[in-house]
């Protein structure tokens, strides 16, 4: 008689990395830049002007858009990254002058979350012996900081004047390759890009990709909608 062996089955979900800094400026870059150029071409095509003057200035919103989200993601992961070098330092300080204090502090985290008061106490009791693993615990644990995952601010800058770029480069594409009939291609381009973008971040936050699609579709559209009335208007008064 033969007896089975029970098959090994591996229970290991594959994670996303989400906390590399890049994603969120990624995605809000190139949905930014799409929304934004595309309502800036719109608008000044709306005013009447030639098509020239329209590729002018969908070129100056791409290169504007760019470097400023690219700066502003800069200086704001930088400071983020400073405040939390700072609050690990505060930390370690702490750490050092009064270690048992900072171990109660960290037994009564572990209590919170439901270990034996025992337990709790044994826990930070070891985590204790080593300084080097002790801070990084606390700066997880109390100040909610991964200390070695904290994002980079070129990453976020490199992936937000990227995204940008191609977002923004779409409505302008048309005026590059014809003048004729560069204002319909281009509205047509952004919205089929505004709806494959939001699609794509249907399917990355797990929601309905038809659902987000055409959210995102009516949200750019109603943006350029507005900007090309604002500049027929404006391009009535100015001629």
């Amino acid at each position: 008689m033969t007896t089975s062996v029970p098959q090994r089955v591996d229970h290991h979900v594959r994670h996303r990395n989400i906390t590399g800094g890049w994603l969120r400026p990624a995605l809000f870059g190139v949905t930014d830049g799409l929304v934004s150029n595309f309502a800036l071409v719109m608008g000044v095509a709306g005013a009447g002007v030639g098509a020239r003057v329209v590729l002018l200035a969908g070129l100056a919103g791409l290169f504007a858009g760019a470097f400023s989200m690219a700066t502003g993601e800069y200086n704001s992961v930088r400071s983020q990254q400073e405040l939390a070098h700072a609050e690990i330092a505060l930390e370690r300080r702490e750490l050092e002058r009064a270690p048992e204090a900072e171990e109660a502090e960290l037994a009564g985290i572990y209590r919170a979350r439901g270990l034996d008061a025992g337990l709790a106490k044994e826990v930070a009791r070891q985590f204790a012996r080593d300084p080097e693993v002790l801070w990084r615990i606390h700066a997880r644990e109390e100040l909610g900081i991964d200390p070695d995952n904290l994002p980079s601010p070129w990453v976020a800058a490199g992936a937000s004047f990227v995204a940008f770029a191609l977002g923004a480069f779409v409505p302008v594409a048309a005026y590059l390759v014809t003048l004729s009939n560069a204002f319909l291609v281009a509205a047509v381009l952004s919205g089929l890009a505004l709806f494959v973008i939001g699609a794509v971040v249907g399917r990355m936050t797990a929601r309905a990709w038809l659902y987000t699609g055409t959210r995102q579709l009516l949200l750019g559209a109603g943006a350029a909608a507005v900007t090309y009335g604002v500049g027929s208007l404006v391009g009535v008064g100015v001629s």
